[in-house]
């Protein structure tokens, strides 16, 4: 079989404090002395039920992991950690979503934060080879205020290239606020050239689809498996071209689905729906990014033709700029063109493997 981390990809899905190692958060907690839970330094993943227990223990830990997150250096380091762990998994484009709201007081504010962020992201596409952008996101659970004054400060940094604010969206528990009360956040950042890609149908179904859909016109959505229950709209969501960031370790840690089989990638695929693999919060799932690959290889039967249509897929959903898209559209080419068990036909080696 052809090596998956080889395959050229783009990684749009990808939360900053859960894009952390295992071994950093150690190192970070131990520094501080702040004792964690042994799920989070376990590396193995989380299950979960799918109720609202679930989701608070799911966001316990993950408010554990990024208290240990204090000040410029740190954040740095995870942008640079994140930056190489998707180089050294075949990812040409990596767009990290990240609330600078939480990062904000070690640093002086939401602005300093979200400056540093993307300070190191440039540094970081420039030394890995692996254009970095970034995703500004509110939260559910504060107010849409909140989220507006977010927007104005990813419109302030909105751009295209390595190190500016490509997109905006909404995370967090999708049981949690009003959908439509967060459009006109979403309306100052489209005005801004910026993308819309919430979150939405993962923890709840295609009604809860349908609100994101007509309230925040999303270019993407954060997740969307749950599109799969009902055919109507899931030609709706094909025929305007949203693509799926599907995140499968994460439906069945935070328990959508039983197991990997359950997740309903190749009813997806087989609808046309567009769809961009993506790790979400490996710290967290245990899962990185090739791991998705190789769900969708070994579990879903895809081919390798088929593994690299999700990764074009992945590569033209995302905002990468001309250059890069091109130069890893062709790189998925020369990945399927070699016979398996071949060297990467265009030299590269990864930059780094993944630790933790």
């Amino acid at each position: 079989m052809r090596d998956l981390a080889l395959l050229p990809k783009a990684h749009l899905h990808l939360h900053f404090t859960g894009s952390m190692r295992v071994t950093t958060l150690a190192e970070l907690a131990h520094d501080r002395g702040v004792r964690l839970p042994a799920s989070l330094l376990d590396g193995e993943g989380l299950r979960l039920p799918a109720d609202e227990r679930g989701w608070f223990r799911f966001q316990r830990l993950y408010d554990a992991a990024r208290a240990c997150v204090r000040g410029e250096a740190d954040l740095r380091r995870i942008v640079r950690e994140a930056a190489t762990d998707d180089a050294a998994e075949g990812s040409g484009r990596l767009e990290i979503q990240v609330d600078p709201t939480s990062y904000a007081p070690p640093v002086g504010g939401i602005t300093p934060a979200l400056e540093i962020v993307l300070d190191e992201a440039r540094s970081a596409t420039a030394d890995l080879g692996v254009e970095v952008g970034v995703i500004v996101a509110a939260s559910r659970m504060r107010h849409p205020l909140d989220a507006r004054i977010l927007a104005r400060l990813a419109a302030r940094y909105a751009g295209d290239g390595p190190g500016e604010v490509i997109g905006f969206g909404l995370s967090n528990d999708e049981r949690r606020g009003d959908t439509a009360e967060f459009a006109p956040a979403f309306a100052i950042a489209r005005r801004a050239g910026l993308a819309s890609v919430p979150h939405g149908g993962e923890l709840l179904g295609p009604p809860h689809v349908e609100d994101v859909l007509e309230a925040l016109a999303p270019d993407r959505l954060g997740h969307g498996v749950r599109t799969a229950e009902d055919g109507a709209l899931l030609r709706r969501v094909v025929d305007r071209g949203i693509a799926l960031e599907l995140c499968p370790a994460s439906n069945v840690s935070l328990g959508v689905y039983r197991d990997d089989a359950d997740v309903p990638l190749r009813r997806l695929v087989d609808a046309g729906a567009t769809i961009a693999l993506g790790a979400d919060d490996p710290l967290l799932f245990g899962s990185r990014l090739v791991d998705q690959y190789r769900t969708a290889r070994e579990v879903h039967g895809f081919s390798d033709a088929e593994l690299a249509d999700l990764a074009r897929s992945s590569i033209r959903a995302s905002r990468a700029s001309d250059g890069t898209r091109q130069r890893l559209l062709a790189g998925v080419d020369a990945w399927l063109a070699t016979e398996p068990g071949d060297a990467d036909p265009t030299g590269a080696q990864p930059v780094a493997q993944p630790a933790g």
